[in-house]
């Protein structure tokens, strides 16, 4: 009666153990795959933060032009005329110049010239005279002749137009300006070179009242030209 019941019991377990069967082996990809827990911490799956790009600002914008100083001992500004058939050279003693300029940034570049009429110098002192007096630039009424520069364009490498207001005795008109723009190393230390001219006519300014507005004495056409020895600011 005991083998028989122990007969039967082992018979139930074996019944149980087939029916259940042996826990099934994992996939090599299941086996692979983290847990839930590890793929939290796995530094292979945390994502990797992407630096934000720098703002932009002015100072990664592009340079605007450069400020400089005229060195007036070594830049003159001056014009020629034609009288009865011959050249007459002049130059200003005195005058100012306001210069911004970079060829990478001609839009923010700008010129602001100011002449002291008073101060003509021909080298003749009675001709100079006549060249204040009232019928040519009356230096005593418009005591300054000024060029200010509204626009730019390049012509060539190191070769640019400027377009501006030329006022001599209080008339204003739009003149275009060839000149050069060069920089360089003079004993070490950088400078740069404003070089140019233009021809314009005197009566169109009003210079030339009574007699000088006889053109076949003193043309009308006048030559005016500068040589600006520039240091950076």
């Amino acid at each position: 009666m005991r083998r028989t019941r122990a007969t039967l019991f082992l018979m139930l377990c074996s019944a149980l153990v087939l029916a259940c069967g042996p826990a099934p082996s994992p996939s090599p990809a299941e086996a692979a795959a983290p847990t839930p827990a590890a793929a939290a911490t796995s530094p292979v799956l945390a994502a990797t933060p992407v630096p934000a790009a720098p703002p932009v600002t002015a100072a990664t914008a592009a340079a605007g032009a450069k400020n400089y100083a005229m060195d007036p001992a070594k830049s003159w500004l001056g014009f020629t005329a034609k009288q009865s058939g011959g050249d007459v050279d002049a130059r200003f003693d005195k005058f100012s110049a306001q210069i911004a300029f970079a060829d990478a940034n001609l839009a923010t570049s700008h010129f602001d010239v100011q002449v002291t009429t008073q101060s003509v110098n021909s080298q003749d002192n009675d001709r100079d005279t006549v060249l204040r007096d009232k019928d040519l630039f009356d230096s005593a009424k418009y005591p300054t002749a000024r060029f200010v520069t509204s626009a730019f364009t390049r012509k060539a490498a190191g070769q640019y137009e400027a377009t501006g207001k030329l006022t001599i005795r209080d008339v204003t008109h739009e003149i275009h300006l060839p000149f050069t723009f060069q920089t360089a190393q003079e004993g070490g230390k950088a400078v740069a070179w404003l070089k140019g001219g233009v021809t314009v006519n005197r009566l169109d300014y009003g210079v030339g009242q009574g007699d000088w507005k006889d053109t076949s004495v003193v043309a009308n056409e006048v030559r005016v030209k500068f040589e600006l020895r520039l240091l950076p600011k």
